[in-house]
């Protein structure tokens, strides 16, 4: 945890402004010798008194150092730091004196000031080396022009944001927490000029501040990160900054308030696959999974859309499993609260069965087929429940994809739904097709017009799988009568012959139109639209059935010649 206690840089403000800080300086430089002689006569609690004289000893060399920067003389946090230093220094000579006449009230009261002593010391010899080696003087008195911002301190007039930055990184947790009181203000009204001055160790600051024990400054921290995260500012700093550790913490324990900033954060941060394996070795998963069962609204979403990116790396879908992450999943799809967090589950459970066909059945078992084909009865079925429809349907028998309303259910999304639910609800279809009973009752069903119309989509892929569809259904009599009926079927087709690479539906379109060619009108259409010159580069290609297409065309275009003469 951090540590939150500390000198009150804050103290003797008016003394301050009255002195320079060349004249702190001097002060600090003449106590430092009586200090460490007083110490040195100290016969009670020896091992306190060394930890302190070595304490003492380091602070001439850090002082210097203080002198030597450029900006000594003009930045307010050398003249905070310096008037610190001389407070412990004064502190320090009044216990010595009261240890080498040893006349204090108790033992247990003198070791606590002294402890307290020790760590103040800390805190200085902390401080001075942060201002120098970060670069944090330099950066804190370069001015920084905020448009519309109007901030009234009350306690500590801050000249910039790069000072209150700075704060973040130096003096005790009180001082911190007026810098972060002010940083919050200021993000409320002027966002974009505050994030672009974040550095490396300001980020660092903050992550060290998610484990205060201050319910309050881990709250005003998480909200400045949840910020940064959101603007796309300093992502991977934060991460390798250690900040998933905390932020797992506060969605498990966190107050309501820093519970859903965390969550928030951790939705975005978990778009990389390396994080979202972080996310997992962190043991993110399980509080993840109990806000997406016991959170608000809006942090139910945000924890489905983390578990959502998670789940697409497939290494880790063992172990999500093993968390529950199904029934979860299930039951948001078919309960929750928004429909963004229906959506993230849908896509989820689509990511888990992907390739796992254990995942598959534990879905199935979980009642999850019947949830997303119940979710796709909604006026605009959406690509992620269909798609994981389509994972589903070869792991169960085809009496119980009907029983479960399969069919009126595709055919809703092949009328209504979004043209990524369309090509995943013609890839269901390829799936599914594999008796001539399925494919009849999906022809009965009208789904052959809807794939045909499909052909027409802007995507290639689109196009190819319901090329595909419509070739595996056609095999069947009844629904080739079908797809001949249709006055779009053969342009369609033909317009998919295209030799070019890109177009990868060329060999379905091929073999569509080879079951087409019994029929009389329908060569004459496919002649008419130019089927021949692009079958001929097609054979070239070994494009399988083109050859013996085009020779079908060729020949019935010769027998039309010759009834004409």
């Amino acid at each position: 945890m951090v540590e939150e206690g500390g000198v009150d840089g804050g103290s003797g403000e008016a003394e301050a402004e009255a002195e320079s800080a060349e004249e702190w300086l001097l002060q600090a430089q003449k106590l430092v010798p009586v200090a460490l002689e007083k110490a040195t006569e100290v016969k009670v609690f020896p091992g306190r008194w060394k930890m302190i004289v070595s304490k003492l000893e380091q602070l001439p060399s850090r002082l210097s150092d203080l002198f030597s920067h450029p900006c000594f003389s003009k930045n307010v946090l050398c003249k905070e730091q310096l008037q610190a230093v001389l407070n412990s220094l004064k502190e320090a000579i009044e216990l010595a004196e009261l240890c080498v006449r040893e006349k204090f009230e108790g033992k247990l009261w003198i070791q606590s000031d002294l402890d307290s002593l020790s760590g103040k010391l800390d805190l200085n010899l902390h401080d001075c080396a942060v201002l120098i080696k970060t670069g944090m003087l330099g950066e804190a008195t370069l001015p920084l022009l905020l448009s519309g911002c109007s901030l009234q301190q009350e306690s500590t007039d801050y000249s910039n944001i790069r000072e209150l930055l700075a704060r973040l990184l130096i003096g005790h947790m009180e001082a911190k927490h007026r810098a972060l009181d002010s940083l919050v203000e200021i993000l409320k009204e002027d966002d974009d000029n505050v994030l672009s001055v974040f550095g490396r160790n300001n980020v660092a600051a903050l992550v060290q501040l998610l484990t205060a024990t201050s319910p309050r400054i881990r709250e005003k921290t998480i909200t400045i990160i949840c910020m940064l995260v959101e603007s796309g500012s300093c992502e991977n700093w934060l991460v390798s900054e250690g900040v998933l550790p905390p932020l797992i913490r506060l969605v498990e324990s966190g107050s309501a308030v820093a519970k859903e900033k965390a969550v928030i954060s951790l939705q975005r941060l978990s778009m990389p696959a390396d994080t979202a394996r972080a996310i997992v070795g962190h043991g993110g998963v399980r509080p993840l999974i109990e806000l997406c069962k016991t959170g608000d609204s809006v942090s139910q979403a945000a924890a489905a859309c983390a578990l959502k990116n998670i789940s697409a790396v497939p290494e880790v879908r063992q172990t999500l499993a093993e968390e529950g992450i199904t029934r979860v999943m299930i039951s948001l799809v078919d309960r929750g609260i928004l429909f963004g967090s229906k959506e993230y589950a849908a896509e989820c459970l689509q990511n888990l069965t992907a390739s796992n066909e254990a995942l598959r059945r534990s879905v199935i078992a979980e009642g999850g087929l019947r949830c997303i084909l119940a979710h796709l009865d909604g006026p605009l079925p959406q690509e992620y429940a269909v798609g994981a429809l389509r994972n589903l349907v070869s792991s169960v028998s085809m009496e119980v994809l009907l029983s479960l309303g399969f069919l009126p259910r595709i055919v809703h999304v092949l009328k209504l739904g979004s043209l990524g639910a369309q090509q995943a609800a013609a890839a269901a279809i390829c799936r599914v097709c594999s008796s001539p009973d399925m494919k009849k009752l999906i022809g009965e069903a009208k789904c052959i017009p809807l794939l045909i119309k499909l052909l027409e989509a802007k995507t290639n892929s689109v196009r190819e799988v319901a090329a595909q569809a419509i070739s595996s259904l056609v095999t069947l009599s009844q629904n080739c009568r079908e797809l001949k009926r249709d006055e779009k079927s053969v342009p369609n087709l033909v317009q998919l012959l295209d030799p070019s690479p890109q177009n990868t539906a060329k060999k379905y379109a091929v073999a569509c139109l080879g079951l087409l060619s019994s029929s009389r009108k329908c060569k004459k259409l496919m002649i008419s639209y130019g089927a021949i010159g692009y079958l001929k580069k097609l054979a070239e290609m070994d494009i399988p059935g083109a050859k013996k297409l085009v020779e079908k065309l060729e020949r019935g275009k010769l027998r039309s010649l010759f009834s004409r003469k």
